[in-house]
């Protein structure tokens, strides 16, 4: 074997070094379902929304009823992942997902079903999500060594979009083929019980930390600690407006339906491209480490997810529409894993839960207040003009963040701290 070949084997080996360890592919696997169960709902619960109300607005109601439980929790549920242990809080989320799965299928079964009710149930999802979120951001650290840790973001970026490319897909052909959403919720169901036995067997002791007092300021430490890194803090502003505006999956309903003239299985193929992209995107990562201009590649495909929004927008045809909404799934993953990458290097484990709290909301906003901002502007203005114009936003917004935060344009390698030390 020749020394290229060698090197080429050995960085092949080294980018799956993750998987090597039992305790993070059991983790990836439960996370795995658990992301298949919601968007197999999410798909479901939109096109029984819209069935029953013929409003876009209604779309952004699903979104916000999501979103406002994070808003009222995320400082009590970063601080609840910081003191008390992560492995069991995962579990009890985990059943809280299968609970609000078996919620939204009994009230489909009793028949005449209520939006007021799945709204509530949604509002009960929303405050599992709060805590999901900053309990299993701050585990993944702990599940592989500081060496190789960039690639185990990638990987399991990866292994997230496999799931939301499986989950929509799942979602839209059960629901076509069983003429309804009960089905759906009872896939959804089955995969968050397997998801909790994956999570039994995950290691019950953990490493040592310190554990923050039960006080006020305490629990604020998140927002100090991301409002003095400037650059994580541009970092996680930049997508919560870019994605706040150029958002399009909330009217993916409306696009199926309406104007590219699809079923339920058309509107699940929709809302898995950008998975699909997002998943070879992190895939390429993985194996292609970004070892040069991070920050600078971030920026520009950041524009580049506004610019395919647009291209959304415009479209008529279903063949374009999948290939903008791939186009938009594969950019955004870059800063996905740029965001992600620096927020875990830069933060010391004793507070990763209360700044993966903050950073939860900035994403929950980003996507749940996303599809809210999309239904009103639908409502106002038209679907159409509100895709187009959310596009257009977001590539305004990377200009802007490219001029107030320079830190993100210099940022050139993402390192571990710990290996840097090393």
């Amino acid at each position: 074997m020749s020394g290229g070949q060698g090197r080429e084997t050995e960085t092949a080996a080294d980018a799956r070094a993750a998987f090597r360890y039992p305790a993070f592919l059991r983790f990836q696997l439960a996370r795995f379902c658990i992301v298949v169960a919601t968007e197999m709902q999410a798909v479901a619960v939109g096109w029984q929304v819209y069935e029953i109300t013929k409003r876009p607005l209604d779309l952004g109601v699903v979104g916000l009823a999501q979103f406002l439980p994070g808003i009222v929790l995320f400082l009590v549920s970063g601080h609840v992942a910081d003191r008390f242990n992560r492995r069991n809080l995962l579990i009890l989320c985990d059943v809280g997902f299968a609970i609000c799965f078996a919620m939204l299928l009994a009230i489909t079964l009793r028949g005449g079903v209520s939006i007021i009710s799945v709204f509530a149930v949604l509002v009960l999802l929303g405050v599992v999500r709060s805590f999901n979120g900053p309990v299993s951001r701050a585990m993944l650290p702990h599940l592989v060594p500081p060496e190789h840790f960039a690639g185990s973001v990638a990987w399991a970026s990866s292994i997230f979009q496999a799931a939301t490319i499986l989950g929509p897909i799942l979602g839209g052909l059960i629901y076509a083929f069983a003429r309804g959403p009960i089905a759906v919720y009872s896939g959804a169901l089955v995969a968050s019980t397997v998801a909790i036995v994956l999570t039994l067997e995950l290691p019950s002791q953990e490493k040592a930390r310190a554990r923050p007092a039960a006080n006020l300021s305490t629990v604020f430490d998140g927002f100090r600690y991301i409002w003095r890194e400037k650059l994580i803090f541009g970092a996680i502003s930049l997508d919560l407006f870019a994605v706040l505006l150029g958002g399009a999956v909330a009217l993916l309903p409306v696009y199926a339906r309406e104007i590219l003239q699809t079923g339920p299985w058309g509107l699940g193929i929709l809302r898995s491209a950008p998975g699909v992209g997002a998943g070879i995107m992190a895939i390429a990562i993985a194996h292609r480490p970004l070892k040069n201009r991070a920050g600078a590649t971030m920026l520009w495909c950041v524009a580049g997810f506004g610019l395919c929004t647009v291209i959304f927008g415009v479209s008529r045809s279903f063949a374009i529409s999948l290939l903008a909404l791939f186009l938009v799934g594969a950019t955004d993953m870059v800063s996905v894993i740029v965001r992600a990458t620096l927020i875990q290097v830069a933060t010391p484990d004793e507070m990763r839960g209360r700044v993966n709290a903050v950073d939860m909301i900035f994403i929950g906003a980003s996507n749940e207040l996303g599809q809210f901002e999309s239904g009103i502007t639908a409502h106002w203005f038209g679907v159409v003009p509100a895709v187009i114009l959310g596009g257009v936003g977001a590539i305004i917004v990377t200009g802007l963040w490219a001029w107030m935060f320079p830190q993100l344009r210099k940022v050139n390698q993402l390192t571990m701290k710990e290996e840097q030390a090393g």
